[in-house]
């Protein structure tokens, strides 16, 4: 029998299945609803793991000195696809497979892109905040259908969206490093090149993840070259956006709104000169925060860790 160790968030009120499929497996939890977010210190970490088989984890960083830390790890399972914050190499060397979840939570995130899209065009929020002030302004806001969304990245949740994109009679183009031409073409969507994307888009939706290369993709230069009076979408991560020279380009007119779920700093400091921005929306990095996601996530990651565990192959892994 493994111990797995939960530090991922809503485990015992969102995630029983997946609760009980660890058990069912034979295998014990460790959870303490207590914790917050990130749920543990690395020197906290240091002194569990010795005694831990798995985890399924959040925010929680796992670095070269963790895995030589934790002799009896096998798996590390991250709640969600990105795995920036686990040592991938360094899990490799130490004989851990690396765990998550792509395409699970991809209709969660893509429902909240086509959200900001609808609210960035018909100033949803904006509006409703004025009318809590006692302010009765209406707004000549523009429709969805006729207009050029451009998806930087074609992953399963960029193909989500556009499916969706496809009841609102948008027109949507994508760039991708690998494209998948068979899913565009069932989605109806054209391949294109990054310039096109950015340069003929009403809408741009980033859907890249957060590289080396692709740190301040999104800064004053990539700003000016797109189409004057366009929108900025960001559901992927805060990295690929440089917040000042967005904030430049939304104060300029440059760009018409910006919608952003994820932030380089998180939480984002209430200070942060884009707060000066009137057609800004942003959320607390909520795209996957939906009680459908949780359990679909934490029953697939889980079911992962059982596997490596029992000396099964597990169906999703990045080493």
């Amino acid at each position: 029998m493994g111990k797995i160790l939960i530090s991922s968030s809503h485990f015992d009120t969102l995630c029983m299945d997946a609760w009980k499929l660890i058990e069912s497996r034979g295998h014990e939890v460790i959870y303490d609803p207590s914790r917050g977010f990130p749920a543990y210190t690395s020197e906290e970490l240091k002194a569990i793991l010795p005694d831990i088989d798995g985890t399924l984890i959040g925010l929680d960083h796992y670095t070269e000195e963790l895995f030589a830390a934790a002799p009896k790890l096998k798996a590390v399972a991250k709640f969600g696809v990105g795995v920036d914050n686990i040592d991938v190499e360094a899990a490799t060397r130490h004989g851990v497979r690396v765990i998550n979840a792509p395409g699970i939570n991809s209709n969660s995130v893509a429902e909240l892109a086509v959200a900001f899209m609808l609210d960035l065009l018909r100033s949803v929020v904006p509006l409703h905040v004025k009318m809590g002030q006692g302010v009765w302004q209406r707004f000549i806001g523009s429709e969805l259908k006729g207009k050029t969304v451009g998806l930087l990245g074609f992953g399963a949740i960029a193909r989500s969206v556009a499916e969706k994109l496809r009841a609102f009679d948008a027109n949507v183009i994508a760039f991708d490093l690998y494209p998948n031409q068979k899913a565009a073409d069932q989605l109806h969507v054209r391949l294109t090149t990054m310039d096109e994307v950015l340069e003929t888009s009403d809408i741009v939706s980033i859907h890249v993840p957060a590289t080396e290369d692709t740190y301040h993709l999104f800064c004053a230069e990539t700003f000016a070259r797109m189409k004057k009076g366009s929108y900025l979408v960001n559901t992927a991560r805060g990295a690929l956006v440089n917040l000042e020279d967005l904030k430049e380009a939304l104060l300029s007119g440059q760009l018409a709104g910006a919608a952003l779920d994820a932030f380089e700093e998180e939480p984002l400091p209430v200070d942060s000169p884009i707060f000066q921005c009137p057609n800004l929306i942003l959320t607390p990095h909520t795209g996957a925060e939906t009680a459908d996601s949780y359990r679909r996530v934490a029953l697939a990651t889980c079911e992962c860790i059982c596997d490596v565990l029992d000396g099964k192959e597990p169906r999703f892994h990045v080493n």
